[in-house]
């Protein structure tokens, strides 16, 4: 009997997704896209040819960007892998790929941009009887490690440290990172799971092991080995308690 290969989910999953794809110039200004980067992208709105490519991403994202280009303007030696990010956009989530194009003498003549809309892929829908939300939930925070993209699901998540603009993730196997910032993640994280204790810190409400007080300060405990005391700001302390039946 001839013997078969299973399918791998992760690609069947990205064989299902369309690609945008936009050419660079040097100057990293828009030269042309392809036609699913022009349905997905506010286009007419923007009017993004001959602009930079920045000048179309949320003020929030225009950093990540630039330092993804950045990144692919290095060595071609030591950037042959192409920079990968994930942006957080309104009611989507974009995985984005960046890579530099060279002449005969290897010298920039711009780049190629290719994003893929993950949503699905880290989200889940709100169900039915609940009021439609404007950002899917997440149920699995998307990671970058070494040009790799990881998933971690929610469940598994103890808390979220907020990393100027990333996020610094940690399970019970350590710490992971995020390049959504917090403020992203906030707002889809499932609330009634997770909540905002500090404006550097997002923990699972079901990982709380205790609350403690030094002084004015009060801290949360969290399950695992190794865990650190988070913060809860003064303003949030009720509501916290309130959260875990303490009132």
């Amino acid at each position: 009997m001839e013997s078969r290969t299973a399918p791998n989910p992760g690609i069947y999953v990205f064989e299902k997704f369309e690609a945008g794809v936009i050419h660079l110039d040097a100057q990293r200004k828009v030269l042309a896209m392809n036609d699913y980067a022009r349905r997905v992208l506010p286009v007419d709105e923007k009017q993004p040819f001959d602009k930079l490519v920045t000048s179309f991403h949320p003020e929030r994202s225009k950093p990540k960007v630039s330092f993804l280009l950045d990144e692919a303007s290095g060595c071609p030696m030591a950037n042959a892998v192409p920079m990968t990010m994930i942006i957080n956009i309104p009611e989507q989530v974009l995985l984005i790929k960046v890579s530099r194009l060279g002449d005969a003498k290897g010298d920039t003549t711009g780049f190629i941009l290719v994003f893929y809309d993950v949503t699905q892929v880290v989200s889940h829908e709100q169900p039915v009887a609940e009021p439609p939300a404007k950002n899917m939930r997440l149920s699995r925070i998307p990671m970058v490690a070494n040009q790799k993209v990881s998933f971690v699901e929610t469940t598994d998540v103890l808390s979220l440290e907020s990393q100027a603009h990333y996020t610094r993730v940690l399970t019970r196997d350590g710490y992971h990172f995020c390049n959504l910032s917090i403020g992203d993640l906030a707002l889809r994280l499932d609330p009634a799971q997770f909540m905002r204790v500090h404006r550097c810190f997002i923990i699972n409400l079901r990982a709380v092991q205790s609350l403690g007080r030094e002084g004015s300060k009060t801290h949360v405990f969290l399950k695992g080995k190794n865990t650190q005391p988070v913060p809860v700001s003064r303003g949030e302390v009720g509501r916290l308690r309130e959260a875990l039946g303490l009132n």
